[in-house]
């Protein structure tokens, strides 16, 4: 393949990686990074199961409850934009294990704190760890899943998501009574341990050390790589590499925020930006707030944690059915698909959630909500670090997701201003508005991607 003028030649370790079949090893990689993110979801989602009782022992108002479900979103909007740059700078590997470090201890201080203040300054700090690792963790897995699984890969990735979600909801039902909220937040800060040792065995990204010009130590890890598939395949030989794409050789050299807004990645900036934030003020504002919603309504704490449960488990099989649409149908219309069903869902739940409505009525429409939110986020975890190149990768879909972090940021706060005037009624119906405005921001400005691998996307 020739190369065009003033262009050079990427990539010899794009090229190898892409033959790769997937094997064991690539799962074993993929499963350390997704242990993680189930923790990780765990320690964020278990705030919808004790926010009821937090809120009744420091005799908090709405809006002060509001404030204190938001807190760890200021942490993660903090961590998101930090970590992206760093990782892009410095490399993938060190940033993740720090993320490790700020998740542990903030949610041991968590278990600690003697009042509102300083349980909000702690979850200020776990929302850091948090959202240094989520454009860390898309970034590895983009870049060491080949084109034709990364979709796939990625959006189940995501779905480690409602896993940990459900799972802070078991562990809520049956230690809450036992420990209080206060012995949950010491017990979910001793997986950091676990998930720091065993992160240590994830590889550094071969694709940025190419990036960087660490050519050596990038031929080193791809070979070890390499090695690694062939034992799990048996001995099989690999194919030969695909060929190389040819890139702008200019753009190595711009400053790596300034490259999310020159040429077809501003209006790619746009579009993720917009769609983070509207997709997580909607997502957040309600989800943070189901299960004090309805003890607000009138059902007694146990109940509302069983049903807040019950309701979440439809999100298993809606990333499961997004993960399989993303390669089937494609990003851009799975990604409207799910939104639009997010928000016609989350209007009709709205209207059936209260202690009168027949409890069939709130499961039915609470699955269906939950099966389209969280399809929407395998969506929005596949899509976005396709929409940037290596060098720049971790540092677009971290502020992709700093940005959404200040929706979730402004969700549970201003569902808890809102609440004591519209109700349960208005709380969903702006979740409802959110939706809608992510869709039509995809609908106008998206792009496709399915099939493409990450050199040909940013190419």
């Amino acid at each position: 393949m020739n190369a065009t003028p003033g262009a050079q030649l990427l990539s010899n370790v794009a090229a190898r990686l892409e033959r790769l079949p997937m094997t064991r090893y690539q799962r074993t990689l993929f499963g350390i990074i997704a242990t993680a993110w189930f923790f990780d979801s765990m320690d964020l989602g278990i705030m919808t199961f004790v926010l009821g009782s937090i809120k009744a022992e420091f005799g908090l108002s709405t809006t002060q409850a509001g404030l204190l479900a938001s807190s760890s979103f200021l942490g993660m909007f903090l961590g998101a934009a930090t970590a992206g740059m760093l990782a892009d700078k410095f490399g993938r590997k060190p940033v993740f294990q720090w993320s490790m470090v700020f998740w542990g201890v903030g949610s041991l201080l968590c278990g600690f704190a003697q009042n509102v203040d300083q349980l909000m300054m702690f979850r200020v700090l776990l929302g850091f760890g948090m959202g240094m690792e989520f454009p860390i963790g898309l970034s590895m897995v983009s870049e060491i899943v080949p084109a034709k699984s990364r979709g796939r890969y990625v959006a189940i990735l995501e779905g480690f998501w409602p896993l940990g979600f459900i799972a802070a909801g078991i562990v809520a039902y049956l230690t809450l009574p036992l420990i209080g909220w206060r012995g949950i937040f010491i017990a979910l800060s001793v997986p950091a341990v676990f998930v720091f040792v065993i992160r240590r065995y994830v590889p550094e990204s071969p694709r940025w050390l190419e990036e960087v010009g660490r050519i050596e130590e990038a031929d080193r890890v791809t070979t070890n790589i390499e090695q690694h598939v062939i034992a799990a395949n048996k001995g099989q030989p690999l194919p030969a590499p695909t060929a190389a794409i040819a890139i702008p050789e200019k753009v190595n050299k711009r400053a790596l925020f300034a490259e999310l807004w020159h040429g077809v990645y501003a209006k790619r900036t746009i579009m993720l930006w917009s769609l983070w934030f509207f997709a997580l003020l909607g997502y957040y504002g309600l989800t943070t707030w189901l299960g004090a919603l309805l003890q607000q309504a009138g059902y007694e704490v146990t109940k509302s944690v069983t049903y807040t449960i019950y309701i979440s488990l439809a999100g298993i099989p809606g990333f499961i059915f997004s993960a399989w649409l993303l390669e089937a149908w494609g990003r851009k219309p799975t990604c409207v698909l799910m939104l639009l069903g997010s928000a016609c869902s989350a209007y009709v739940y709205g209207q059936v959630a209260t202690a009168q409505a027949p409890v069939a009525q709130l499961i039915g429409s609470g699955l269906c909500m939950q099966f389209f939110m969280f399809g929407m986020w395998s969506v929005l975890y596949a899509y976005t670090p396709e929409l940037y190149p290596t060098r720049s990768r971790a540092t677009g879909a971290g502020f992709a997701s700093s940005v959404g972090r200040l929706g979730s940021l402004l969700g549970p706060f201003a569902v808890g201003v809102i609440l004591p005037f519209t109700g349960h009624t208005g709380v969903f119906t702006l979740g409802a508005i959110s939706f809608c405005a992510a869709a039509l921001i995809v609908i106008t400005l998206g792009i496709e991607t399915k099939g493409k691998s990450l050199e040909e996307v940013s190419a």
